[in-house]
């Protein structure tokens, strides 16, 4: 059976660290390269220790994934930083699926207004294609640059995905009020991620300025086909990973909490990582799976639809769906290396 080779270009973050606790048991993919400009020549597992026997590749510079005869190159990096490899690497024959937040947005100038620096590499968005699989899965199957969806929009736009297209809701009255877990800071230490200012506590932080707002906006617009208007709300979990959005919205035609469930079963009725609970989903239940479970109502009393979805950030909202990309590119069944059973407790 044909193994597809595929790089990860840097190791050192958790994200990195997720792509290889799945891709080291995918039974169609060979893990040929691993790099980190700061710890080239060490061992994946010195700087991931839990990967001890399991992954011990040697760390190379991200210069050389052009030798190692690649099929896909993940691109674990930073805001910023991935344009500049996208560029690098733009004549290989390799695909690339992106981590950062890049190519995910509509025009270099909407990206300049939501991060703070300017595009370098323009053309890339004429290429790239939104990777959110519940919504693009032929466009990904066929793209040489798949931009991975972010954490918090991953779980925003899944909960809101049946009722804009649906016209259901007005979508210039939506309010997003997400919870994520403290890994959704990154692996390097600060503020906002030291124990002391995490531990025992509970915040809201980007209030009307978060850059996933706009990331959320451009697909809501896409799915109503009209102006939408989001008020996002993130907040600081004392966990380690998982988010939980709690979604309100307005009806736009006259609803049931019946007829809400029915628009949902309809809409994800062949994806394998969607899952519509009947009670409201905890983090725990889909804890290091690549699920998205949601739960959605009608509340008679204000007249809200809502809808709280819950997802593992650092999978579905990251690495996972980034494979789930990879398998779709690679022409491979999409849940291949993906069927983890969530940890809980």
């Amino acid at each position: 059976m044909q193994k597809y080779k595929v790089a990860i270009v840097g190791a050192t973050g958790f994200t990195g660290s997720e792509l290889v606790r799945i891709l080291v048991n995918h039974p169609r993919i060979e893990i040929t390269a691993i790099t980190s400009e700061s710890r080239v020549g060490e061992c994946f597992s010195d700087v991931h220790p839990q990967f001890a026997g399991i992954c011990d590749t040697v760390l190379i510079k991200a210069a050389e994934v052009s030798d190692q005869n690649t099929d896909l190159a993940f691109l674990a990096l930073p805001h910023g930083v991935s344009m500049d490899y996208v560029e690098t690497y733009k004549n290989q024959n390799f695909k690339i699926v992106d981590l950062s937040g890049d190519f995910r947005l509509s025009t270099p100038e909407v990206y300049s207004a939501w991060y703070p620096k300017a595009h370098t590499f323009p053309e890339g968005f004429e290429t790239a294609v939104y990777g959110l699989p519940e919504l693009n899965k032929k466009r990904i199957a066929s793209a040489r640059l798949t931009a991975n969806p972010g954490c918090y929009p991953t779980s925003a736009i899944l909960g809101l995905a049946p009722l804009l297209s649906a016209k259901m809701i007005d979508p210039d009255r939506i309010i997003i009020d997400s919870k994520s877990g403290v890994t959704g800071a990154g692996v390097k230490p600060g503020a906002v991620n030291h124990f002391s200012n995490v531990n025992d506590n509970f915040k809201a932080y980007g209030i009307s300025t978060h850059r996933h707002t706009i990331e959320i906006k451009e697909n809501a617009e896409t799915l109503s086909g009209s102006a939408a208007s989001i008020q996002f709300t993130p907040h600081l979990l004392p966990v380690d990973r998982g988010i939980l959005s709690t979604i309100y919205a307005r009806p736009a035609e006259e609803v049931s909490a019946e007829k809400i469930k029915r628009a949902f079963s309809d809409f994800y009725e062949s994806e394998p990582f969607v899952r519509l609970r009947d009670t409201p989903p905890s983090i725990k239940q889909v804890r290091g799976t690549n699920y998205c479970d949601i739960f959605a109502t009608f509340d008679e009393t204000t007249g809200n639809i809502i809808v709280v979805s819950v997802i593992d950030n650092l999978v579905k909202g990251a690495a996972g769906q980034a494979v789930q990309n990879m398998n779709l590119m690679l022409g491979l069944d999409e849940t291949l290396g993906l069927n983890q059973v969530p940890l809980q407790p």
